[in-house]
C-alpha cells in the first residue's frame, strides 16, 4: 500500500516508518468513514490505551524508585487520560491526517479532544502491531517527553481537587448544574455551573458535560486559590 503525502509526513513526525502501512491508515480512520471494506480505528484505540498504560507505568517506576502507589497513581492518570493524549496529538498535527466523514469534518472533528485522544491511542497500537512493544515505547516516551518528569505528585483532575478543597473546610461536595445548552445536535455546547455550599460559583462551557464540569471546577479552584 502506498501512503498519501500527509501520512508520510505523519510518519516523519512520529519517527516511525511503517512496514505495514495499512495499520497507519486504519489508525487515522474515524468511525464516520468506516465501511465494509474500510476498518476504523476503534479496536486499535482499545489496544493502544493498554500499551500506553504499560509504557507510562514503567516510565514512572523508573523515574522515581521511592514513590509509593498513592503518589504514582495520580501521576499515571494525568499522563494517560484523554486530555494528555489529545495534547500530544495536537503537537504532532495528527488532526491533519485524520480520515473523517463529512458530518465530522463540518463539526470541527479535527480539533475535538475526544476524537484526537482516541486517534492518538490508535496510533500507539498501530506502531505496536507494526514493530512490537519496544518501538511503541520509544515513540511514546519521545512524544510524551518532559511530561513524564514534570507531572505533579498530586496530578488530580479539577473536580477531584475541588471536592477535596471543600471537604477540607467541612463543606458538602460541590454541585454541578446544567444551566444552558446551545448549538446544533451534532456539535452541542453545554454550560455548567460549579457551586460550593458557601455560595461560591463559576461557570464554563464545553462540547460535553464532563469537560464543562471540569472547566467550571478549574475556574472555581483558580479563583479560590488566588483569593
Amino acid at each position: 500500500m502506498k501512503l498519501s503525502s500527509d501520512l508520510k509526513a505523519l510518519e516523519t513526525r512520529i519517527g516511525h516508518k511503517f512496514s505495514r502501512p495499512e495499520l497507519l491508515v486504519r489508525a487515522v480512520t474515524h468511525s464516520s468513514m468506516s465501511s465494509p471494506t474500510r476498518d476504523d480505528n476503534q479496536r486499535l484505540e482499545f489496544l493502544g490505551d493498554r500499551v500506553l498504560g504499560m509504557v507510562m507505568a514503567e516510565a514512572l517506576l523508573a523515574q522515581d524508585r521511592d514513590a509509593r502507589e498513592g503518589q504514582l497513581a495520580p501521576r499515571f492518570n494525568a499522563l494517560v487520560r484523554k486530555e494528555a493524549c489529545a495534547d500530544v496529538a495536537r503537537e504532532i498535527d495528527l488532526g491533519d491526517a485524520l480520515k473523517l466523514g463529512r458530518s465530522e469534518m463540518l463539526s470541527g472533528g479535527r480539533r475535538k479532544l475526544a476524537l484526537l485522544g482516541d486517534a492518538m491511542e490508535a496510533l500507539i497500537a498501530a506502531v505496536y502491531l507494526d514493530a512490537g512493544f519496544d518501538a511503541a515505547r520509544d515513540m511514546v516516551v519521545r512524544l510524551w517527553g518532559a511530561r513524564v518528569h514534570q507531572v505533579d505528585d498530586d496530578a488530580r483532575d479539577a473536580k477531584t481537587s475541588l471536592q477535596e478543597w471543600a471537604q477540607a473546610r467541612g463543606f458538602k461536595p460541590p454541585k454541578y448544574d446544567l444551566i444552558a445548552r446551545s448549538g446544533p445536535d451534532h456539535a452541542p455546547i453545554f454550560t455548567i455551573a460549579a457551586q460550593l455550599e458557601n455560595g461560591e460559583t463559576e461557570k464554563a462551557s464545553a462540547g460535553s458535560k464532563r469537560h464543562a464540569e471540569q472547566a467550571a471546577a478549574q475556574a472555581l479552584l483558580t479563583r479560590l486559590e488566588s483569593a
